[in-house]
């Protein structure tokens, strides 16, 4: 069996199937397993939205919300319409390939652990010019991201807090028995590339600056330390990350 590169005569169930029955293999080899996992997760993303797409074919829904969340997964805001590629959302799609709202039409939008999980340059800076996009002027946009500065600030001294990072971030994961010295931390902060279904790798690591950077790029006139708001954010959060708020 060959997998079809024509798009034009496989369609995503064929290739799903294809996928599966490569991984059902005995032969198949674990450097391969890992990359049709991989190719799994970002094929069922990808149907699911095209399954919106269809709906919304010129990208745009016809309804104009003003306090939008991207990415909130389980973390819903009251007030908020929440754009995500996976359940529970108010829209299911895939922000890499655009914010489906119109020009201009948000007051507010809010995102937290979510940046990190997309692919860098590419994704990360299409996502903040559409956050520029869609938001009206003098809107504002906040983002939360684990802050790579605090986890190298204690590499190569020592790990004052790293039993404590561990437990936050990592807690309730089946990767603790590799996490053996305070680099393998910084490498699943950086890199997170866990061969997991229910986790996303991490793509790109963001410090305060490199926030500034990216969304004065994107044409935000400004871009300062956010104050953290549990009302707003998860409070599981806070801790080791850091948030900004760039307004247009």
């Amino acid at each position: 069996m060959t997998i079809q590169p024509d798009t034009e005569t496989t369609t995503p169930d064929q290739l799903a199937q294809q996928l599966a029955e490569l991984l059902g293999r005995p032969t198949t080899t674990h450097g391969l397993a890992r990359a049709l996992r991989a190719a799994e997760k970002e094929l069922e993303l990808h149907r699911t939205h095209l399954a919106s797409q269809k709906a919304w074919p010129d990208g745009r829904i016809d309804g104009a919300p003003h306090k939008v969340q991207i990415g909130g997964g389980g973390h819903q805001i009251d007030g908020f319409f929440n754009i995500d590629v996976v359940q529970p959302a108010d829209l299911l799609w895939d922000v890499r390939e655009g914010i489906p709202l119109h020009d201009g039409s948000v007051d507010e939008l809010f995102s937290e652990h979510f940046l990190e999980h997309v692919d860098y340059p590419r994704s990360a800076k299409y996502y903040a010019l559409e956050a520029h996009r869609v938001l009206a002027p003098g809107g504002r946009l906040i983002t939360g991201v684990p802050d790579a500065a605090f986890v190298l600030s204690q590499y190569p001294e020592g790990a004052a807090d790293s039993a404590e990072m561990i437990k936050k971030w990592y807690g309730k994961r089946d990767c603790l028995d590799h996490i053996n010295t305070h680099l393998d931390l910084i490498n699943y902060v950086f890199r997170d590339q866990d061969d997991d279904p229910t986790y996303h790798p991490h793509y790109w690591a963001y410090d305060y600056n490199k926030l500034v950077q990216l969304f004065t790029e994107a044409g935000f006139a400004k871009v300062e330390p956010w104050d953290f708001d549990p009302q707003l954010a998860n409070p599981k959060r806070q801790w080791g990350s850091v948030y900004v708020t760039a307004t247009k």
